[in-house]
């Protein structure tokens, strides 16, 4: 067998015949927090939202928060453009990779269509973040720095394999499927750059394609016999070398979806460490801007590097700047959707402090990530006080992790945030968290703009 062959027979391999308890309730919990960003997006995304769906033609098929039907493809890519928006998705930091948003984008839509039953549906969730977990950590952290964004990349992958799983593809269609994710699949780090709005374009893009990969599975369009190896595959174009030592699936013994945060921080996941420390800070010592002479962030080097500007140049770079995601902590003792939006990122305080705040990257915090997240924030008082904070897993992280309690809060933050009514987004937090007995009901709701 070649290796696509050997990955694909794996991937199966290692699936569950019945999905046990705790992945059930972790699948709830990941599908609750998508559904928040989902619906927070569709706010935050405001005018040029509108735009894009006044443009596209009607069809039968409901995105999640947006009142017009329209043709599958596009509700898929909208669903996936929202649900990235405000950067406040799952993701790991093991394969620098966001989860949920490309898979889920695409099976709620298809689940609906097709009268899937839950069980089917969680165990194809299930195999769309175990696969775009094992491609992402075999090609990581080199992808990163070769430009690639992996949720573009290796989320197309994850999404077409989901979508296979859910529809029972069989063996040879499967395999058609990913050749033609693998051929499609793409996603630049660019887009992090001069106040781009396009991060999120690269997940919505990771969906739409890998729902149309597994249109030419599915009707019997052939790829490359091993699309992975040889010098024009897919490891020698996302890697830059084909001798790719791919993990094993269920990595450690756990599976991807075990291994994901959820976010507590609407920033960039690198920052999450550094937020928490500064947020301690100001918590136990009363720390206000005006009597800080300076603050000093060491942490591992993947979080410096493009992660340390001062010069915020709109809400997706304050969300990719420690810096500001540091003083916006402080000055504001929160680090949630309105702190990276609004007047917020034109207030004196904030970006005077942001510009207080040096990023060091630590050799030894450099060298234990990603076991560890490491961040050390040293605030230093003018009158010569100085308070330091350690954080190794930030709030979210698996050893770290967010309650279920915890979790439906954020989620019913993020529904208020979107101009949903609390009573509705009730409703939805009850279907999921009972998602074996309101499945169908939960796909309702979330096809209802009016909630």
């Amino acid at each position: 067998m070649n290796q696509t062959e050997l990955f694909l027979r794996d991937l199966k391999k290692g699936m569950p015949g019945e999905l046990p308890e705790n992945l059930k309730l972790r699948l709830q919990l990941a599908l609750l927090d998508y559904l928040g960003v989902t619906f927070a997006g569709v706010e935050a995304n405001g005018e040029k939202l509108s735009k894009l769906i006044d443009m596209t033609e009607r069809g039968e098929t409901p995105a999640i928060g947006i009142a017009k039907r329209m043709a599958m493809e596009n509700a898929i890519f909208l669903n996936g453009l929202n649900a990235h928006t405000l950067d406040f998705d799952d993701g790991t930091n093991t394969g620098i990779i966001h989860l949920g948003s490309p898979v889920f984008s695409a099976l709620l839509p298809l689940a609906a269509r097709h009268d899937i039953p839950v069980g089917k549906f969680l165990k194809a969730a299930l195999v769309g973040y175990e696969s775009a977990f094992t491609m992402a950590v075999s090609i990581q952290p080199r992808h990163k720095n070769r430009g690639y964004h992996a949720t573009g990349t290796c989320g197309t992958l994850g999404a077409t394999l989901s979508i296979a799983e859910l529809l029972e593809f069989d063996d040879r269609q499967r395999k058609a499927a990913f050749s033609a994710a693998a051929v499609s699949a793409s996603g630049m780090l660019k887009v992090l750059d001069d106040g781009s709005a396009l991060k999120p374009y690269n997940v919505g893009k990771a969906a739409l394609m890998g729902y149309t990969a597994a249109k030419m599975g599915l009707v019997g369009y052939k790829g490359p016999d091993d699309v992975l190896a040889g010098e024009r595959g897919f490891f020698s174009m996302m890697y830059g070398d084909a001798a790719v030592q791919l993990q094993p699936i269920r990595l450690a013994g756990t599976f991807a979806l075990e291994k994901a945060y959820i976010k507590p921080y609407a920033a960039c996941r690198y920052c999450h460490p550094s937020i928490e420390a500064a947020l301690t800070i100001r918590k136990k010592h009363g720390v206000e801007a005006a009597q800080i002479e300076s603050i000093t962030v060491r942490t591992y080097s993947l979080a410096v590097y493009k992660h340390d500007h001062t010069e915020i140049a709109g809400s997706g770079s304050a969300k990719m700047s420690i810096p500001y995601s540091v003083a916006v902590a402080v000055c504001k003792g929160e680090a949630g959707v309105s702190q990276f939006e609004g007047d917020i990122l034109t207030d004196f305080d904030v970006l005077d402090l942001t510009k207080k705040v040096t990023v060091l990257a630590d050799e030894e915090m450099s060298a234990n990530f990603p076991a560890k997240q490491t961040a050390v924030v040293e605030i230093r008082i003018k009158s010569g006080a100085v308070y330091s904070e350690q954080v190794d897993f930030p709030k979210g992280e698996p050893e770290n992790p967010m309650s279920p309690e915890e979790v439906g809060e954020k989620f019913l933050s993020l529904m208020l945030y979107g101009g949903r009514s609390r009573n509705g987004a009730e409703k939805v937090l009850a279907a999921v968290m009972d998602i074996e007995n309101q499945f169908a009901e939960l796909l309702d709701l979330i096809a209802d703009a009016q909630i």
